[in-house]
C-alpha cells in the first residue's frame, strides 16, 4: 500500500458479504472524495460452503447503485495478526457476533476494534442490511474527511 494512505480493516465472520461490501463501498467513496484511506476486509471464521468469491447480494446491490467494483472478485480471506497490525482503524460489523470470535482469536485486539451492529442474512434481508451498512460506511468516510 502507498505510504501516504491509511488503512481501515473491516471484519465479519466469512468475508463474503458484509465486510466485502464495506470494503468495496469504502474504497469507492474514498476515491470519489480524495480521502487518503484504503479499506481491506477479512473474515474471522471462513465458510467453505459459500458459493463463489462474493455474495450475489453484494454484487447486485453495487451494480444497482452504480458503485464501482472489480469485474473479478477475490475469494474470502481470513484475518491474521499482520492484517490487524497494519491497520490504523478496525471495524467489526456486528458486535454480538464478532466480539466473541475476536476474544478467542485475538484477545489483545478486542479493545482496539470499533463495533457496529449490522445484521447478517439470518436476521435481516440484504436490502435492509446493506442500506444500513452503506449509511455507516458513508458516515465513516465523512468523519475521516474532516
Amino acid at each position: 500500500m502507498d505510504a501516504n494512505f491509511h488503512q481501515i480493516l473491516f471484519l465479519c465472520t466469512g468475508n463474503y458479504y458484509r465486510s466485502r461490501f464495506a470494503e468495496l463501498l469504502f474504497n469507492h467513496s474514498a476515491r470519489q472524495s480524495g480521502l487518503c484511506w484504503k479499506a481491506e476486509s477479512r473474515g474471522l471464521r471462513l465458510n467453505p460452503q459459500n458459493p463463489g468469491a462474493i455474495s450475489k447480494h453484494v454484487v447486485s446491490y453495487l451494480q444497482r447503485h452504480g458503485i464501482q467494483h472489480p469485474s473479478e472478485h477475490r475469494y474470502p480471506l481470513g484475518v491474521t495478526a499482520k492484517d490487524l497490525e497494519k491497520s490504523q482503524r478496525i471495524v467489526a460489523v456486528k458486535r454480538v457476533e464478532h466480539l466473541p470470535l475476536l476474544e478467542q482469536l485475538f484477545p489483545t485486539w478486542v479493545d482496539r476494534v470499533e463495533y457496529w451492529n449490522i445484521h447478517d442474512l439470518d436476521c435481516a434481508g440484504p436490502e435492509e442490511a446493506l442500506a444500513q451498512l452503506k449509511q455507516q460506511v458513508l458516515t465513516l468516510v465523512e468523519q475521516l474527511n474532516r
